[in-house]
């Protein structure tokens, strides 16, 4: 029984780490997801908000004759800095939310209160990715501007940063905020709820604590989430992309909303206009998640002294 008691201790431990904690282990998670995903990311915003290439491959052929090796990190400050700021919010939010229920189910006499529900897992994950959706709107949206312009209208992020405030104000810096809203409440949702359920049911089945989770099995659940977030929120992303590269408030939109955004792609491309770039998104989705969920356990094993 003690050696039971014991390990359920342990396998809350990182729902228990603390808001420094979460914060830190994601931003190291944060700074490797950036790192392993840039290339694969501007090909994917390349291919949402243009129809000039033909396949991902094309796109990728088209930077690398064009615009060197150096163009798949374009942008990458930026990311850098703030990917590793959205990860950490991503990670606090879902500790936090979790934290929420444990409690909850333990006010109300649950006899395993951090055995979380689908939907409390689902509800953590949408919570963590509004917060997060904060910081990665103005993030994505400088970004994307950065990768897909062709004349170095801006100079870097900063620059960027400071040209749309000083026309367009907040809601130039936060364009396409609805549509980043509705992909990170629902993506996240189920990108947690996926690596939780799994991560949950294994420590279950073998019987053991968080830290004694095998970095393989986190490797292979990260990828298993990042699948379930992009089959489940894809379109949505690529209305928040096309809403972001769309001209600035100052400069004549083209896209009133994003149901307009919808309605206009719908018209133009037919539905494959939602799922352009999604190949090269569900190919680069494992190692980017995998690593996501992997540097994370380490990171807050390594930080509780584990």
């Amino acid at each position: 029984m003690t050696s039971d008691t014991n390990k359920v201790k342990a396998s809350t431990r990182t729902a228990q780490g603390g808001v420094a904690k979460d914060l830190l282990a994601g931003t190291v998670a944060g700074w490797a997801q950036v790192f392993v995903g840039q290339p694969f990311d501007i090909v994917k915003v390349r291919l949402q908000s243009s129809t000039l290439h033909n396949s991902a491959l094309d796109a990728a052929k088209t930077i690398l004759t064009k615009e060197g090796p150096a163009a798949f990190y374009k942008g990458t400050v930026m990311p850098l800095v703030g990917i590793g700021a959205c990860v950490s919010l991503q990670f606090a939010g879902l500790q936090g939310g979790k934290r929420f229920f444990v409690e909850r189910n333990t006010k109300s006499n649950d006899p395993n209160p951090t055995h979380l529900s689908l939907t409390q897992l689902f509800l953590s994950g949408a919570f963590a990715g509004i917060l997060n959706s904060v910081a990665s709107g103005p993030v994505e949206h400088i970004r994307i501007r950065l990768q897909t312009q062709t004349d170095n209208r801006y100079k870097g992020p900063l620059d960027a940063l400071g040209k749309i405030y000083k026309t367009d104000g907040l809601k130039g810096i936060y364009q396409g905020q609805v549509a980043t809203l509705a992909r990170e409440g629902l993506g996240y949702g189920f990108y947690f709820l996926a690596y939780e359920y799994l991560v949950q049911r294994e420590m279950a089945r073998l019987r053991i604590a968080r830290d004694e989770l095998p970095m393989t099995t986190a490797a292979l659940y990260g990828a298993t989430a990042g699948y379930a977030m992009w089959l489940t929120n894809y379109p949505l992303d690529v209305i928040k992309s096309r809403m972001q590269t769309d001209n600035l408030p100052s400069q004549g939109r083209k896209y009133s909303s994003p149901i307009d955004c919808a309605r206009q792609l719908l018209a133009e491309q037919g539905p494959k206009g939602f799922v352009r770039g999604l190949v090269p998104t569900l190919f680069r989705s494992p190692f980017v998640n995998a690593s996501t969920f992997v540097v994370f356990e380490v990171t807050m094993r390594f930080l509780n002294g584990q």
